[in-house]
């Protein structure tokens, strides 16, 4: 039974992620300091092949003890978005970047390991579609830990970067920070959205379609290890005013376009997903 460490297990992805493992027999291990809280952990205790260690991906000590003799590693701790990195840069340089280091400097070239980089590497890019080729340029504080720490991984690890795009969905943990999910409360909410730079081009990605793709690395690895994927779907490439009106549509909410803020992020790119796609994996969920 390969046995499959997720750091940073009890967050929006990872919640999604576990009991797609666990279906697969796969033996999951969760090593998360719990910074949301641990309850949407506690169905998975039941499952004879889930386990829990409370740690940081910032103690190198503890890691390293949480590693050893995992198959697959899959880092999905993070301070995740501008705004939070932002508001604790160094806390987010440290999570970001130095775990990944610790993460690096723990495992064996013969262990997996699955990293959940980020689009937000490319930044503004308005001349091309993204292939994973395209020079990274990140902008904010946020998405220069995510490019520094996937250039640590795949230069000292054996594995394999996605870069998706912005997830959306239900999941156990559920984010209501998202793009998606901010317009879609409003929408409900207060029956309005206002709406900025709508003609900003995002890629999405539905969370279990993000977790279904670190399964398909793991049952394709030795095709996908030591390269970088997209993550996301051709169609799912939208302008923030295509998503306003999708959403407006199906709750009769109304849309006011307003240059009051502008995104610190400035991320505007549009995505391929043809090297992924060429190795069998499709998203499910739009």
């Amino acid at each position: 039974m390969k046995k499959v460490l997720l750091i940073g297990g009890a967050g929006y992805v990872g919640t999604s992620l576990i009991p797609q493992l666990l279906e697969k027999n796969y033996e999951v291990t969760v090593y998360d300091r719990l910074l949301w809280g641990g309850d949407v952990l506690i169905p998975f205790l039941l499952n004879k092949n889930f386990h829990f260690i409370k740690g940081d991906v910032r103690n190198k000590s503890d890691l390293a003890k949480a590693v050893k003799d995992q198959d697959v590693t899959v880092l999905l701790a993070a301070i995740v978005g501008f705004p939070a990195c932002d508001g604790n840069p160094v806390l987010a340089k440290d999570t970001n970047v130095g775990g990944a280091k610790n993460l690096a400097s723990a495992v064996s070239k013969d262990q997996y390991v699955l990293y959940a980089s980020s689009g937000s590497n490319y930044g503004r890019v308005l001349d091309q579609i993204c292939t994973e080729e395209t020079p990274l340029k990140p902008i904010t504080h946020y998405s220069k830990t995510k490019t520094e720490a996937e250039l640590v991984l795949m230069d000292k690890t054996t594995c394999t970067a996605y870069r998706p795009g912005t997830a959306f969905g239900v999941s156990p943990r559920l984010r209501l920070d998202l793009l998606p999910h901010q317009l879609i409360l409003d929408a409900l909410q207060r029956k309005h959205i206002t709406l900025y730079e709508g003609n900003v081009i995002r890629p999405f990605i539905h969370v279990r379609d993000f977790g279904r793709a670190f399964v398909f690395a793991i049952e394709n690895q030795k095709k996908m290890q030591n390269e970088v994927y997209n993550l996301g779907a051709d169609e799912l490439n939208y302008t923030k005013r295509q998503m306003a009106e999708f959403i407006a549509k199906e709750t009769g909410a109304t849309i006011e376009d307003s240059d009051k803020w502008s995104d610190p992020d400035k991320r505007h790119y549009q995505v391929s997903y043809a090297k992924l796609q060429k190795l069998g994996y499709r998203h499910t969920l739009s």
